[in-house]
């Protein structure tokens, strides 16, 4: 169902990257709390369309290293992994995709070594210029403790909760049609802070189950060997990683294409379009009916843009 992948070391840790097809080279960056795997309709449509489709467990996830402290997933760490990637495949630059996390350590590249990037597809995940104040103190100020986010920084509770049942956290969290965009607006402002501990509290949850019984089997099975600590010390570092891009004109030249998601109702329209003035280049779509898992929910309309916008 997937291919085995090939291994790089690079910046310290093991890497496994999954590889399909040969041309020019595509990176694909996954999110939390995903793998690899989930790019797994988007590696063969690139093969078929003529690219060398690549997508790495990134660190801390699935079959590559697990750094074990919580400064080992800051953003410099996260870039020399890919620009580690990148050298071991004797590139000087390629085309980026990232999805969620990967869509940040995509846009912060965009800011620190563009230079590694011919071009960038983002889905889901906006530019948010710098903040003038601590990212977290505002989402503690703005959304409560009980945001996930917030929640991650303070203990190890949610680390622990979801490893003692891998499967019902993604049976819970990886779904389709939960909430439409319109359904969620209407929503008091206290449901709409979205709590992971809260989620997976829960003995059911509403929509549909977006992963076949393989496919949830894949993702349990990574999760159960090596958990979610790795994967949370990214969020862990939000504050660093603020630090780091002090001083960094916010503004991005790679060119630039967005696949946003109508249901993704952690982001807004209004997020979506105040990015345009920081992005130079920049070609935007949205899918109808489609929520945060969009490689995985719209996988043939995701794979139409993205080839479209990469041969012309």
């Amino acid at each position: 169902m997937f291919p085995e992948p090939h291994f790089i070391e690079t910046n310290g840790i093991r890497m496994a990257v999954y590889e399909d097809g040969e041309g020019p080279a595509v990176i694909l960056l996954h999110g939390f709390p995903e793998l690899a795997f989930s790019w797994r309709y988007q590696l063969p449509a690139l093969a078929r369309a003529g690219f060398r489709a690549l997508a790495p467990d990134q660190r801390g996830y699935g079959r590559t290293g697990i750094p074990p402290d919580v400064k080992d997933y800051r953003i410099q760490e996260l870039i020399a992994d890919i620009e580690g990637l990148l050298d071991a495949l004797d590139l000087e630059k390629a085309v980026f995709v990232g999805h969620d996390w990967g869509a940040l350590v995509l846009w912060h590249m965009s800011l620190l070594c563009p230079e590694r990037m011919e071009r960038q597809a983002i889905l889901n995940i906006p530019f948010w210029p710098r903040t003038p104040v601590d990212p977290i103190q505002l989402m503690r100020h703005t959304l409560g403790d009980d945001f996930y986010i917030v929640n991650f920084q303070d203990s190890g509770e949610a680390d622990r909760t979801f490893a003692a049942d891998p499967g019902h956290f993604f049976d819970v969290l990886m779904r389709r049609n939960q909430v439409s965009r319109q359904q969620f607006e209407q929503l008091p402002a206290q449901k709409k802070v979205l709590s992971l501990l809260a989620a997976v509290a829960r003995q059911e949850s509403g929509g549909d189950p977006l992963l076949s019984a393989e496919e949830r089997d894949y993702y349990v099975t990574a999760f159960s060997a090596g958990g979610f600590t790795g994967p949370i010390n990214w969020y862990r570092n939000w504050t660093s990683n603020w630090h780091s891009l002090d001083g960094v004109p916010q503004l991005v030249n790679v060119p630039t294409l967005f696949i946003g998601a109508e249901d993704d109702v952690i982001i807004s329209p209004e997020q979506i379009e105040a990015m345009r003035p920081f992005v130079t280049d920049l070609e935007t779509h949205m899918l109808e009916g489609c929520g945060h898992w969009s490689q995985q929910e719209q996988p043939d309309e995701v794979n139409r843009i993205l080839i479209d916008w990469l041969t012309h």
